[in-house]
């Protein structure tokens, strides 16, 4: 992960209402181990963080003028520690209008990943612990938290740079619940949300269940691809990766390498070629699926309890709102 340029400054603010002080460093970091490791360290934490929005630049004006600094930084116009000075002054602004913030060390680092170059920006803060020295003493240490990430933004700006229509090329860490704790920092950043990953892992994963439908697959076949297509969205949450829809489809049937990804376009679910994974959604798909003479039943695990109950005791399954094309030919069938 070869990084191009890093610098850490310091806003400090306290929670009683005192003005922020801003403590800005003059140069950039040198490259070390100790800041690669940090670097690395960072990404797996705002990886593993739930509840994570994309979406992309507000046109840039005075109340959202970030976009406009990196440009100039990206075209040449200024240096690195310049664009972060700019950027980290204008933060502190926003940091003292806020009454619910406070400070902490303010991480820029631009790096590259694969053919890829990312702009990470987080707010850092310490935890005070112990440690054994050389002399086997135990004495108090301050380390940064990185479990307790909570403001922070990752910026593609190869993307942003070469997609102009994509709405997804920023992401950041929303505030549970609602919190506005975060808004000042979305608003430094100037993004507007633009994909919903809840909604459109939701909408994946119903295509992905009327494609098995639709391809009469037998249970261990049907079993194998759910499998696949859990496995490869898991892993791309983890490294912090998009779900390609057109690589997701080659994996799931590699005969028919476009069998799926031409499903998804022909029936015309909406979904971008392009998905940021949910996790919790993830975690709550799993297909149940049974046959036997004549009898087929497949349905996601999510509906147990809801739309389908088991009585073990009766050996029964209730199903709760019928398919509207299962009820017509149900229909049709008493009224002959």
């Amino acid at each position: 992960m070869p990084i191009r340029h890093c610098i850490v400054h310091l806003i400090d603010k306290k929670p009683d209402g005192s003005a922020a002080v801003l403590h800005a460093r003059d140069s950039e970091l040198a490259e070390s181990q100790a800041m690669e490791n940090l670097l690395a360290d960072l990404n797996e934490s705002y990886n593993a963080k739930q509840g994570k929005a994309w979406g992309f630049f507000h046109e840039e004006s005075g109340a959202y003028p970030f976009s406009g600094w990196l440009k100039e930084y990206q075209d040449g116009g200024r240096d690195f520690t310049a664009f972060t000075r700019q950027a980290v002054e204008h933060l502190q602004k926003l940091m003292e209008e806020s009454n619910l913030s406070i400070g902490g060390h303010v991480l820029f680092a631009h790096y590259q990943q694969g053919m890829t170059d990312y702009l990470a920006i987080a707010l850092l803060h310490h935890s005070e612990g112990v440690t054994v020295t050389d002399a086997l003493d135990v004495a108090p240490a301050r380390h940064l938290d990185l479990g307790q990430l909570h403001l922070a933004a990752r910026i593609n700006l190869s993307e942003w740079q070469n997609n102009q229509q994509s709405k997804q090329y920023i992401s950041f860490i929303k505030g549970k619940n609602g919190k506005k704790v975060s808004d000042y920092f979305r608003d430094f950043i100037g993004c507007q949300e633009g994909i919903d990953p809840p909604s459109e892992t939701r909408t994946l994963l119903k295509a992905f269940s009327d494609f098995v439908e639709s391809e009469d697959l037998a249970e261990e076949q049907a079993r194998e691809k759910t499998k696949t297509l859990v496995d490869y969205a898991s892993t791309q949450a983890k490294l912090g990766e998009p779900i390609t829809l057109q690589e997701l489809s080659g994996l799931i049937d590699e005969e028919r390498p476009r069998a799926f990804y031409e499903h998804i376009r022909n029936k015309d679910y909406g979904l971008s070629p392009e998905i940021p994974p949910d996790k919790r959604t993830l975690s709550q798909f799993q297909r149940f699926t049974g046959r036997a003479e004549g009898l087929s039943i497949s349905f996601e695990a999510h509906l147990l309890g809801s739309k389908v109950e088991y009585d073990e005791g009766r050996d029964m399954l209730i199903i709760r709102q019928l398919p509207t094309q299962l009820k017509d030919q149900l229909k049709r069938r008493k009224e002959d």
